[in-house]
């Protein structure tokens, strides 16, 4: 397959070409397109066809949920139904209107309980369905050229780290998908926040820009499911990234976490080992404490404190040591902060929850 590359002047969208990202989609085909989080892999989410071809493409497990993005809030009434034995549809619409009148358009993603009209294949088996409006234009004219419900997981191979620049999907899925609209780097670089409204409570299955203090303006009793860390879980996820390894360079990646001065000298005693050991080694670390180590590459991440930057350059690093072969990754923890815990979860499922805390050695 040869894909084609659709490169967009924001300034000056190519009207044409969304256009026609549309009708391959409107046709049973694949479209990777920008949104503000990273970029996704788009397929029509009413067809199961589609959505097979999506997990092939990606080499991604049949049971991962994709997630439903839509243009508009009342195209939502085609996909979303509601069980009656656990709430009154006045209830959850309202709570489902409430988000998505302060965080739509946005980097949040709502689980509802589906309809007939979204096949199995798109959610995984599950008789429930995950809705997200993007704040993207281009992302929001092109699932409107495409009929209103795009199917879209993060644009990459499976467990690869997530694409947020055309050049990764590029990477990951050229002449496995039929176009690419290439619009440039994404704004925050992790996935959106999920927020599941099936249950007796409502929880967050995967963090994101919007916190848990966010959603507390709308939502009472907001907790995180205890399956975020779950690394073996036998229960299917009920949302993307909860029980695979995800986002995950080529190279070993050991999180370390604890005292700075611990972390710098224990960080350098294993990259010494390594490299006397003829392996190559990768450190992310914060801009403060970058002349601290000892390793052919150390990438600094962001200044300590400024998740929103560690965010945003994180998937960029991890790609950026599978450029240069790095077998072993070890990085700093960045906790706190508005994305600390975003930030930690896409980390940890990086390493396979591999982490170090130094202060209990």
């Amino acid at each position: 397959m040869n894909t084609e590359i659709l490169r967009i002047d924001r300034k000056n969208p190519d009207e044409e070409g969304i256009e026609k990202a549309g009708q391959i989609i409107k046709s049973g085909g694949l479209v990777a397109f920008p949104t503000e989080t990273v970029y996704g892999l788009g397929g029509d989410a009413l067809n199961p066809t589609s959505s097979r071809k999506i997990y092939e493409a990606k080499g991604r497990p049949s049971d991962n949920p994709l997630i439903v993005h839509i243009a508009d809030f009342d195209d939502i009434k085609r996909i979303a139904s509601l069980d009656d034995d656990e709430y009154t549809i006045e209830d959850v619409s309202k709570k489902a209107k409430k988000l998505a009148d302060l965080f739509w358009p946005g980097p949040m993603t709502i689980i509802l309980n589906k309809t007939d009209a979204v096949p199995y294949e798109t959610t995984g088996g599950l008789d429930t369905v995950a809705i997200r409006m993007p704040s993207d234009e281009v992302a929001r004219d092109f699932i409107t050229a495409a009929g209103g419900y795009v199917a879209a997981p993060s644009a990459n191979l499976s467990g690869r780290p997530s694409p947020t620049r055309a050049s990764h999907v590029i990477e990951d899925l050229n002449d496995r998908i039929d176009m690419i609209i290439d619009g440039g780097d994404v704004d925050i670089g992790l996935e959106s926040t999920i927020v599941d409204l099936t249950g007796d409570r409502p929880l967050i299955l995967r963090p994101g820009a919007i916190t848990a203090l966010d959603l507390a303006q709308v939502l009472e009793d907001i907790d995180y499911d205890p399956g975020i860390i779950s690394a073996d879980s036998k229960e299917a996820p009920k949302a993307p990234g909860m029980k695979y390894r995800h986002y995950a360079p080529k190279g070993e990646l050991t999180v370390v976490r604890g005292e700075d001065s611990k972390v710098t000298e224990y960080i350098n005693e294993c990259a010494e080992r390594d490299k006397h050991n003829l392996i190559k080694v990768g450190i992310i670390c914060s801009d403060e404490h970058v002349l601290r180590y000892k390793a052919p590459s150390v990438k600094c991440a962001g200044k300590l404190g400024d998740e929103t930057m560690v965010a945003h350059r994180l998937y960029s690093i991890l790609r950026e040591f599978d450029e240069e072969d790095v077998e072993v990754i070890y990085s700093e923890s960045f906790e706190g902060g508005n994305l600390g815990r975003a930030v930690m979860n896409r980390l940890l499922k990086a390493a396979g929850q591999k982490i170090i805390d130094i202060d209990k050695i």
